[in-house]
């Protein structure tokens, strides 16, 4: 009740909220956030949260990166002394790490300056494969078909022995102090998206998993700029500038005609990386506490919650209380897909007959996907048609598909026509086989949960479909997901990579019990599947991935909702380039000046 009567008062004493960021002592720049929801950890194969994903990304470095002002965005180097070779028709990838790149000092060191070689990331590739570790992201390897890698997992699973990192694949192997060569089955002509990832392709060093194998996740050591100097689990996490972090300076390559990015680039020419000495996190989950901590100026920057949107960018502009004050709006599409999927195991909703299908289908058309835009996003996403994103190869900008037309009296047709109806007169339907029907979706505890929970029993109830919720924190869930516990459940997924592929993914049967949650598994859409990744993009290609997209639609594992606008506020005194797209270490190039008065 508190919480709604905060909502529904005047805004107009806002302004007068006089920012009090406190900085340090010794006049270092802080630079201060505040996320969403709890962090799991920091050890890369481990964590699939958006918060751990953004801390663990200003820790440790992969190969290459995004350029942060090139459209259409580019990989370049990042540790890596140039792009890789690649040869044998997209098999074969060498990579040649630049010298003099060391570690964060550790204990693990033993006094001893740490660099970076080629065999770090022979060991930080190993460790998805290793049975122990039980990594959501080893499909993205898997996939690839690094050669020998996957024999030696299942052989270590046959015969239940600890993994072996010393022993030699074909597939992978260091051949050098400073180069390594992956080898693979197939041509991937896409494969060097994955060493754009710090959580894929982030480097570990092997003494500092070793001496801190109970908890990795506590322990992170990179050679990225920043260091963890603080943590207070699902509280508080403090980043500290890496003394050993290289001279790395700006660069990037606007495009003409961008005077933002131009003017970006004008901005940060020849700036050293990183230009702010601390980054502090907070975990603030609920969004009124959140964007009120930004007003008071306890904050330099928030993702305006969607619940408040209006307040603070009505219509797509910023408010112009937000504008006196200087405040900064960065404003895109992101490359995600908010959806909820269907177990496909549950006895209840999944299956592949045609009643289940039928099911699945009114369920889909009972729910209004624009519906939640406008009342629990607040207009700040567009309808999804598929689960593609629109920034995202593979996407198709004409295609209107049944997630966005809702029609809940062909809802009650296929539900009745499929023999969903109500055979005890409570207003509830039965299966068609008399057995009760009650779906369950789970939810996070937190106040847009809420709103979407009320949304799904209007709409579910507006065409006889019992439905219960299941409410537990993020990392609880994600436990119950991967163990196959959950009979729907709804979130938001972010590519890393300008490309459809990880969302096709996301139904491939081999990926079930890692990505793909629905545990979908359809001979026919797996060779599709796999298919277009060998292929280079173009009309073959593209034929093949909207095939894809319609079987997925067809047979709803998943029913996409919407693909969300991010609003990024940052007060007068912070400076920085725009979000990049598929870049999660925005804040290395993160500066702030004295707040005003």
């Amino acid at each position: 009740m508190k919480r709604r009567e905060l909502l529904a008062g005047s805004t107009a004493a806002w302004p007068l909220l006089a920012p009090r960021v406190a900085r340090a002592a010794s006049g270092e720049k802080v630079f201060r956030y505040a996320f969403n929801f709890a962090e799991t950890g920091f050890d890369p194969p481990r964590v699939s949260d958006q918060s751990s994903i953004r801390v663990l990304a200003h820790i440790f470095e992969p190969p290459l990166g995004w350029d942060p002002l090139a459209r259409p965005v580019k990989l370049v180097p990042l540790v890596a002394a140039t792009l890789p070779d690649v040869a044998d028709e997209h098999r074969r990838f060498t990579f040649t790490i630049r010298p003099g790149i060391f570690f964060a000092d550790d204990p693990a060191f033993e006094g001893r300056p740490r660099e970076l070689v080629a065999a770090d990331f022979v060991y930080t590739i190993k460790r998805f494969y290793d049975p122990a570790l039980r990594s959501e992201w080893l499909y993205q390897w898997e996939n690839a078909k690094i050669l020998g890698l996957s024999e030696l997992r299942k052989r270590v699973l046959d015969q239940k022995k600890p993994f072996p990192y010393d022993e030699p694949v074909a597939g992978l192997r260091a051949l050098d102090r400073y180069r390594f060569e992956v080898r693979l089955a197939e041509p991937a002509p896409r494969f060097l998206y994955l060493f754009a990832s710090h959580t894929l392709a982030g480097a570990v060093a092997r003494e500092v998993i070793e001496r801190y194998g109970a908890d990795p996740q506590a322990h992170p050591v990179g050679t990225g700029p920043f260091m963890l100097h603080q943590w207070r689990r699902a509280s508080r996490i403090v980043l500290v500038k890496n003394p050993r972090f290289r001279e790395q300076r700006f660069a990037g390559d606007p495009p003409d005609g961008d005077a933002e990015a131009l003017a970006t680039a004008r901005r940060l020419a020849g700036a050293r990386a990183p230009l702010v000495d601390r980054l502090e996190f907070d975990i603030i989950e609920e969004s009124q506490p959140r964007w009120l901590a930004f007003l008071r100026g306890e904050h330099d920057a928030v993702t305006v919650p969607v619940d408040l949107a209006s307040l603070a960018v009505p219509g797509g502009r910023l408010a112009p209380y937000l504008m006196r004050r200087g405040v900064q709006l960065n404003r895109q599409l992101s490359a995600s897909v908010s959806h909820t999927f269907f177990n496909f195991d549950d006895p209840l909703v999944g299956g592949y007959t045609p009643d289940k299908v039928a099911l699945r289908r009114a369920i889909m058309l009972a729910y209004d996907s624009e519906l939640e835009s406008r009342l629990v996003r607040s207009g700040q996403a567009v309808p999804a048609q598929s689960m593609i994103p629109p920034a995202c190869y593979g996407a198709e900008p004409g295609l209107v598909s049944e997630a966005s037309r809702p029609s809940p009296a062909r809802a009650r047709a296929l539900l009745e026509m499929h023999g969903y109806v109500d055979r005890d007169g409570d207003g509830f339907r039965e299966a068609p086989d008399g057995r009760p029907l009650a779906l369950r979706i789970a939810f996070l505890p937190d106040q847009r949960s809420r709103r979407l929970s009320e949304l799904w029993l209007k709409r579910m109830t507006a065409v006889g479909l019992r439905v219960r919720f299941d409410v537990a924190p993020f990392g609880e869930l994600i436990r119950r997901s991967l163990a196959g516990q959950l009979m729907m459940w709804g979130f938001s997924w972010s590519s890393g990579a300008p490309d459809g592929d990880f969302f096709l993914g996301l139904a491939y049967g081999p990926n079930a019990e890692q990505s793909n949650d629905a545990r979908f598994r359809l001979p026919a859409f797996d060779r599709l599947y796999e298919r277009q990744r060998t292929l280079p993009d173009g009309p073959e290609r593209l034929a093949l991935m909207q095939r894809a997209t319609r079987l997925m639609l067809a047979y709803v594992p998943y029913i996409p909702h919407v693909h969300e606008i991010t609003n990024d506020l940052l007060h007068a005194h912070v400076r920085g380039p725009m979000r990049q797209p598929f870049g999660t270490d925005w804040f290395r190039w993160i500066d702030v000046g004295a707040p005003p008065a």
